[in-house]
C-alpha cells in the first residue's frame, strides 16, 4: 500500500487577527494578495461537488489557513445530528483541512426542518446530556476536534438550572471538545441578562479557549426597554474592545477573528477592523514576551 502524500497547506490557525470571508469580498481579498493570516468560512456556503464558488475557496485555502464555522449542524437538537450533514461536512473538511471547526451551542434543526435561526437552549442536566452526546457524534464523524461557541442572548429559560460558563466549561471536560469564545456574544448576554461578564470569563477554562470572534451589535427597543442585537453589521463597539482587551489579559494571545455578516463594507474596512483587533493582539504578545507575527494588517492597492 502506498504512503500518504503529505499535505502542504497551511494547517495551524495562528494567534493573529484573522476575517470572516464571506463571497463578494473573496475575489477582491484574491487580488489583494490574500493580506490577512487567516480567514474563516461558513463551510455550509461550500456543500457543493464542485464548481466556481468551491474552486475559489480552495484557491484561497492555497496560501492561507481557514477555520471552518458551520452554522447547520444543531448541536442541540433533541434528536441527534443529521448523518447526512455530518458526512457532507466530513467530505469537504477532508478536502480543506481546516486548521479549526467551530459550532454553535444553539439548535436549528427538528423533524428534518431546517430553521433559520440558531436558537437558545435551556442549561439543565438534560441538555447537557443531549449536546455531550451531540459533540461526540460530531467529533467521531469528523475525525477532529471541534469548537462550541457561547450564544448571544435575548433570554433565559425559566428551568436552566446551570449558568451558561459552567455548560460550556463541562461540555469541554466531558468530551475534549475546545471553546469558540465569541466576545461580542459575552457583552450582548451580559447586557441582556444583566449578569457579570468577568464572574463568567472567571468561570471558563482558559485553556480550552483556542479561539475569539469580535463583531457589531445593533440597540433596538422592546416594550420599553433596550435590546442589544448580535447582527454581525457594524464595527466592533468600544465596550467590545475593552472586554476582549480583558480576555486577551486572562487568557493570553489566541486566533482571533472579525465578523461582519449584513450590510458588508468594502474589504478595506473590514481588513482595518482586523488589524485594530491585531494591534491590541500584538500588545499582549510583547508583554509575554511571543514574538509578533503581523506588524500590520491593511489591504493592498
Amino acid at each position: 500500500m502506498a504512503a500518504a502524500t503529505p499535505s502542504t497547506l497551511p494547517r495551524p490557525v495562528p494567534a493573529a487577527a484573522g476575517i470572516g470571508l464571506r463571497e463578494p469580498h473573496r475575489e477582491a481579498l484574491v487580488a489583494a494578495g490574500l493580506p490577512i493570516p487567516w480567514v474563516e468560512i461558513h463551510p455550509e456556503n461550500y456543500l457543493v461537488p464542485g464548481g466556481p464558488r468551491l474552486a475559489g475557496i480552495l484557491r484561497v485555502r492555497r496560501d492561507l489557513p481557514v477555520s471552518c464555522h458551520g452554522v447547520g449542524l444543531s448541536l442541540g437538537s433533541a434528536g441527534g445530528l443529521d448523518p447526512d450533514h455530518l458526512m457532507r461536512l466530513r467530505a469537504l473538511y477532508d478536502r480543506l483541512e481546516p486548521g479549526l471547526i467551530s459550532e454553535h451551542l444553539s439548535w436549528s434543526v427538528t423533524d428534518a426542518t431546517y430553521l433559520n435561526d440558531l436558537l437558545p437552549l435551556p442549561y439543565t442536566e438534560d441538555s447537557l446530556d443531549r449536546v455531550r452526546r451531540n459533540i461526540d457524534h460530531a467529533q467521531d464523524a469528523f475525525g477532529r476536534r471541534i469548537l462550541v461557541e457561547n450564544p448571544a442572548a435575548c433570554l433565559a429559560f425559566a428551568d436552566s438550572a446551570i449558568p451558561e460558563a459552567e455548560f460550556l466549561a463541562e461540555l469541554a471536560a466531558r468530551t475534549g471538545c475546545g471553546l469558540l469564545l465569541d466576545v461580542n456574544n459575552l457583552y450582548v448576554s451580559s447586557v441582556n441578562l444583566g449578569f457579570d461578564p468577568v464572574a463568567w470569563l472567571d468561570t471558563i477554562p482558559a485553556d480550552a479557549v483556542v479561539e475569539l470572534h469580535l463583531a457589531g451589535h445593533a440597540r433596538m427597543t422592546v416594550g420599553g426597554e433596550e435590546l442589544l442585537i448580535d447582527d454581525h453589521g457594524s464595527m466592533v463597539g468600544e465596550p467590545v474592545t475593552a472586554l476582549y482587551a480583558d480576555v486577551l489579559d486572562r487568557i493570553g494571545p489566541r486566533p482571533v477573528l472579525i465578523e461582519w455578516d449584513n450590510d458588508l463594507p468594502p474589504l478595506d474596512v473590514l481588513l482595518a477592523e482586523a488589524g485594530k483587533a491585531q494591534r491590541l493582539l500584538d500588545a499582549r504578545m510583547r508583554h509575554v514576551g511571543m514574538p509578533v507575527r503581523i506588524p500590520e494588517v491593511h489591504c493592498a492597492g
